[in-house]
C-alpha cells in the first residue's frame, strides 16, 4: 500500500513540476512566502510522546511555486500537525537562547547553510521535539500512520543506513544528545572535510546501529518530487551545498 501511495504522489508531484516550469516562464520573479507558524488543521485523536510539529528550514522563506506546493502537500497530508518554518537568522537566535555558550559558538563557526541546518535540526528536536523534514522532502502518508504513540524517536532508514533528512524525536532525547556532542566535537577538531560526515548522516551512522531503532520505511518519503535543484536554489547564487563545499571550508578559519 505504501508503495502505491508513493507512486501516486510522485506521479502527481512530477506533473505539477512540469506545470511549474510553464508558470515560472511567464512569472519568473514570482515567489510565495512560507509562514513561520501554521496551526494544525484538526485535533489529533490521541496523545503521543513526539510532539505533532513539522519543522523545516531554508535559506529564504520566499520560494518558487514547486517548493511552496511541496510545503502545502506536507501540511495537508498530516492535518493533525502544526508547521514551523525557521529562517537562517532564527536558527542562530534559537540556539543562543536555548543552549550553552559552547554549543552556540560551535554553531557560529559553521559557514555553509546546509551544515548549520544539520546541527540546528537535532538541537531543536532535542529541545522541543517534533518531526524534521528537508524543505524538498515529501511524506506520502499521514505522520499519524508512521509514528506510534509511545515512540521517542524514529529515524529514516535507507539502504546505506540512517538519513537525517527525516527525523522524529521527543524532547530531551539521549540519542540526540549523543549526536549533538559528536557534531560539536567534529566542529571543534575540524578534521573532517565533508558535510555528510561532519554534521550530516555520517554522524548518525557512526554512532548508531539503525536496526536497533524504530524507523520510517524508505517508501514513506522521497525528495525532489515536487521540486528540484533549479527551483530550490534559483535565488541562491552559490547553489546547492555540494557546490559550496567544493569552494568553501565548512568551518570558519580563526
Amino acid at each position: 500500500m505504501l508503495s502505491l501511495k508513493k507512486g501516486l504522489v510522485l506521479f502527481l508531484a512530477n506533473i505539477t513540476k512540469i506545470l511549474c516550469y510553464v508558470f515560472h516562464f511567464f512569472f519568473p520573479k514570482k515567489r510565495f512566502t512560507i509562514q513561520p507558524y501554521k496551526k494544525a488543521f484538526k485535533k489529533a485523536k490521541y496523545e503521543q510522546k513526539i510532539p505533532r510539529i513539522i519543522w523545516q528550514t531554508n535559506f529564504t522563506d520566499k520560494v518558487t511555486l514547486p517548493v511552496y506546493l511541496n510545503y502545502l502537500f506536507n501540511r495537508f497530508i498530516s492535518p493533525t500537525y502544526e508547521h514551523r518554518f525557521v529562517s537562517t537568522e532564527e536558527r542562530a537566535e534559537f540556539i543562543k537562547a536555548n543552549y550553552s555558550k559552547d554549543i552556540y559558538e560551535a554553531y557560529s563557526k559553521i559557514q555553509i547553510g546546509a551544515a548549520q541546518a544539520d546541527f540546528w535540526r537535532v538541537l531543536v528536536l532535542n529541545k522541543i521535539g517534533g518531526v524534521y523534514l528537508d524543505i524538498d522532502g515529501t511524506v506520502v502518508t499521514s505522520l499519524d500512520n508512521l509514528i506510534k504513540a509511545d515512540d521517542t524517536e524514529v529515524f529514516l532508514k535507507t539502504k546505506s543506513g540512517i538519513c537525517n533528512s527525516f527525523i522524529a524525536a521527543a524532547p530531551h532525547n539521549p540519542n540526540l544528545e549523543k549526536v549533538i556532542n559528536q557534531i560539536k566535537k567534529n566542529i571543534d577538531e575540524d578534521v573532517i572535510k565533508s558535510i555528510f560526515d561532519m554534521t550530516g548522516p555520517g554522524v548518525f551512522r557512526k554512532l548508531f546501529d539503525v536496526n536497533k531503532f524504530s524507523t520510517f520505511p524508505y517508501k514513506s518519503t522521497f525528495q525532489g518530487g515536487f521540486t528540484n535543484e533549479y527551483f530550490q536554489y534559483i535565488d541562491k547564487a552559490e547553489g546547492k551545498w555540494t557546490k559550496q563545499q567544493q569552494k568553501t571550508s565548512i568551518i570558519k578559519e580563526d
